[in-house]
């Protein structure tokens, strides 16, 4: 079966054109530009967009991944997918390590049947100075014994895990990590400089959500995240929602690391997509007031409630980022941090036909994962 998609605005790395795309079999197999050369769904000029990635979330509609629970996971990917993000990473908070292991194991089963890319540890291996919404009872030192268990748990879905750098048995532990195909994430740290560097020599490739859980730059003491922004071999995740970074921070990440090494981010939960309440985010009880979830007690950011369509909004209208941009850094630069984007993350022949149809205004018109409507324009 043949579909032609016609009179779409047609978004990739290298700009915007008007055109048309055929896709068969769940591929894109060509991509065009002026009039369809024959009779096709019409986009009315809306602009096609690679499907959304995203690397780090936790759940949404009232479903949450470090559960376990795979109807409530179910749901969450739901979600996130009528929101655009076509490929998701569910990741975990620190937790007692049976607990992770059977959290792991049951959504394992989501990977199987591909609705899941893949699982990440967002701890335990993390700071207790800057643990953030994690339990600090569930924090240790990094083990690569350990480590190995969650990855066998996992099944071969296991696609990164959040180490802080700085701490004893960190370097070792992110050279296991690669040994065993898995990306170690740089963050929740209170690493300075030089141990953050360390951390990148031992294979540290990404970013925990840059700035967030983590020293500040200084000017004395630049801190993991000139470390981490300087650095070629890693990508910065952000988390655009106007809580966790001020845009003016944003540009400045962009800035320095281009498009091509930032990640937008959701760091979902499990609020994601529902109304202000109480919710968990592992054993954390935590509460959403006007959309912001912060911990009852202590009142700490406690991930978001944001869906990627409204990052990309958020980088073009409050950061200034141009659409191409916003979107290769939604799509194309998450789909190569987990190797990817010979599949998805932009929109050529032979990838894989995840699409999402925007508004002039950005608004999402239409969801297509593998060459099915999700929801229809």
């Amino acid at each position: 079966m043949s579909l032609t998609l016609a009179d779409a605005r047609i978004v990739t790395p290298e700009g915007a054109h008007d055109g048309w795309l055929t896709i068969e079999d769940g591929r894109i197999t060509h991509v065009g530009r002026g009039p369809a050369p024959r009779p096709g769904h019409s986009l009315g000029g809306r602009h096609v967009v690679p499907g959304f990635v995203d690397i780090h979330n936790h759940g949404g509609a009232g479903g949450s991944f470090p559960s376990g629970e795979q109807d409530g996971a179910r749901a969450a990917i739901g979600l996130h997918e009528r929101h655009g993000t076509t490929t998701m990473v569910a990741s975990m908070v620190s937790g007692a390590i049976d607990d992770l292991v059977s959290a792991a194991s049951s959504l394992a089963d989501l990977c199987d049947d591909g609705l899941l890319a893949g699982l990440h540890f967002e701890g335990p291996y993390i700071s207790k100075a800057r643990c953030g919404a994690h339990n600090p009872a569930f924090l240790r030192d990094p083990s690569s014994r350990e480590l190995e268990r969650l990855v066998k748990a996992g099944r071969g879905h296991v696609r990164m895990v959040t180490i802080a750098p700085e701490l004893p048995g960190a370097l070792d532990t992110i050279r296991t990590a690669g040994a065993h195909g898995v990306i170690s994430a740089l963050g929740h740290s209170d690493a300075g400089y030089e141990q953050t560097l360390a951390g990148i020599e031992a294979g540290g490739s990404v970013a925990t959500h840059l700035y967030n859980a983590m020293p500040p730059l200084g000017h004395r003491a630049p801190g993991p995240i000139a470390a981490l922004l300087e650095d070629d071999r890693v990508t910065v995740e952000l988390i655009n929602d106007g809580v966790h970074v001020h845009p003016a921070m944003l540009r400045l990440a962009v800035t320095a690391a281009g498009p091509g090494r930032t990640a937008l981010v959701t760091d979902a939960m499990a609020a994601a997509g529902m109304g202000d309440g109480t919710y968990v985010l592992g054993s954390m009880r935590v509460d959403v007031a006007g959309g912001v979830a912060r911990l009852a007690e202590g009142g700490t950011i406690a991930g978001s409630t944001l869906t990627m369509d409204a990052a990309v909004r958020r980088a073009v209208r409050e950061v200034g980022l141009s659409l191409p941009e916003a979107v290769e850094a939604a799509s194309l630069t998450p789909a190569r941090v987990l190797g990817l984007d010979h599949i998805i993350g932009s929109i050529a022949a032979g990838k894989a036909a995840d699409l999402v149809v925007l508004s002039d205004e950005l608004e999402v018109a239409g969801v297509m994962k593998r060459g099915a409507w999700v929801t229809e324009p």
